[in-house]
């Protein structure tokens, strides 16, 4: 059952005012999501007025913004809001009452999905400019890259994985009383002993190490390819006996299928490996987090970086007006259309346009010319324009560094550098929740 907020004030309360507790950045984030456009995203996606009712959508929301706020985990989240006096009245819940679960936040995050994010940070932006505290009607463009929760992507390391992780759903299927006479074999530990063989071999330069590497790389490889041979035996009578006594262990059924088609990927992407293929399109960098992708950013510290390219959308008063998530890494003019446009839909005015090389040819000077953008100040790639040589060009392209520290400040304090939720629409309400935490921080700087 829906429940948007908790009205009901308790006796400690009535002994101990909000007022007292709240000072600062709090007192002043207290106030604005007082407003009830923050929990209209929820009541719409809550419609059921009957059952159990819900914790109050207010709770869970001013828990995520103390999560994103200091970075902390959820079982460190629930710990420290129940040991806080102001923090358990910024999150309105009552001195005696329980802090909600960090099971229960999980699922809720999940439940919501990204598309909440994006209203919450659109209202956010809103109430900025009806409050006069976003004005210009410059905004600089850039885009980074959000690094998914993974280790460092190997074939053998995938392979090992791979002969993990069917293991583990095969059990979890014979555990529920499915194909548990269908002979399965445990690789796990010669698969580690031949993948720690293989990071140790490929160390150095030498030719002869490289040999013995993909040597340990495919025994991996036929560790997997025997283990998927024998998780299709189990899948396949594993739907025979559901077929034929309902619906039991159909869950584990459906996991074990997915973890079969990820584990044919990487098979198949390591013979390819192994054949000489190094540029593979598509190719599976983790069977944890499907949807992560390799990304060339040509960092000199970081040449590659594995997860999701995010574009960011700021004004000169320091505001993220609008950001995407992208699977892969397209070509950064793509973004123009979803940055620009969710910074208008958000009623910011924009007149010039700032960001670097990589937005200046002639499909960024379209997505500009869309939006009616005229004055956009983004240096040309190849030869550049003769006005790129003038000193008042050049004074104007510096005010475009400045989207540089913003995003090393979203990486740094609110998270941006590395999600800790798995797939696209996890890094989706990741990233969301950070820029929400952000522009709220921003809010009570310039309020």
């Amino acid at each position: 059952m829906r429940r948007l907020r908790d009205d009901q004030e308790s006796l400690w309360e009535a002994v101990i005012p909000r007022e007292w507790t709240l000072q600062g950045e709090w007192a002043i984030l207290d106030t604005v999501l007082d407003d009830d456009r923050f929990l209209e995203p929820f009541a719409q996606r809550l419609e059921s007025q009957i059952g159990r009712p819900t914790i109050p959508m207010e709770r869970y929301l001013r828990m995520m913004v103390v999560k994103h706020r200091y970075g902390w985990g959820y079982e460190t989240l629930v710990r420290e809001v129940a040991d806080s006096i102001s923090l358990r009245h910024f999150c309105r819940i009552p001195l005696g009452g329980p802090v909600p679960h960090s099971t229960t936040l999980i699922k809720l995050t999940r439940r919501f999905g990204p598309e909440v994010l994006e209203e919450l940070n659109r209202r956010l932006v809103e109430t900025a400019v009806d409050r006069k505290l976003i004005r210009s009607t410059r905004l600089r463009l850039d885009t980074t890259v959000t690094e998914a929760d993974i280790a460092y992507p190997t074939d053998s390391g995938l392979c090992a994985t791979a002969v993990r992780r069917l293991t583990k759903a095969v059990r979890l299927v014979k555990g529920a009383g499915l194909a548990t006479r269908t002979r399965f074999r445990d690789r796990q530990r010669a698969a580690r002993k031949l993948d720690s063989q293989s990071h140790h071999r490929a160390k150095g330069r030498d030719r002869s190490r490289r040999d013995i590497a993909d040597e340990k790389t495919a025994q991996v490889q036929q560790l997997a390819a025997e283990t998927v041979g024998e998780a299709r035996e189990v899948l396949r009578n594993a739907r025979r006996a559901v077929g034929t006594g309902g619906n039991i262990g159909s869950t584990w059924i459906d996991r074990l299928a997915r973890e079969l088609q990820n584990a044919q990927r990487v098979l198949d992407q390591t013979a390819q490996r192994l054949a000489g293929v190094r540029s593979i399109p598509g190719r599976l960098v983790s069977m944890a987090d499907p949807d992560a992708r390799p990304i060339r950013r040509g960092k000199l510290r970081k040449p590659t970086e594995f997860g999701y390219k995010v574009a960011v959308g700021e004004t000169a008063e320091g505001f993220v007006a609008s950001h995407a998530t992208f699977v892969g890494n397209p070509p950064d003019t793509d973004t123009i259309g979803d940055i620009v446009g969710g910074a208008l839909e958000a009623g910011i005015q924009i007149k010039s346009a700032f960001a670097d090389r990589a937005f200046g040819d002639t499909p960024g000077d379209e997505a500009f010319a869309r939006y009616g953008i005229a004055d956009v100040v983004v240096p040309r790639k190849g030869r550049p324009d003769p006005r790129e040589q003038s000193r008042n060009w050049r004074r104007r392209y510096r005010f475009r560094s400045g989207i540089e520290g913003r995003i090393s400040a979203l990486k740094r304090r609110f998270g941006l550098a590395r999600t800790r939720l798995r797939g696209l629409n996890g890094a989706r309400i990741w990233v969301g929740y950070g820029v929400f935490a952000h522009n709220l921080h921003q809010f009570a700087v310039l309020a």
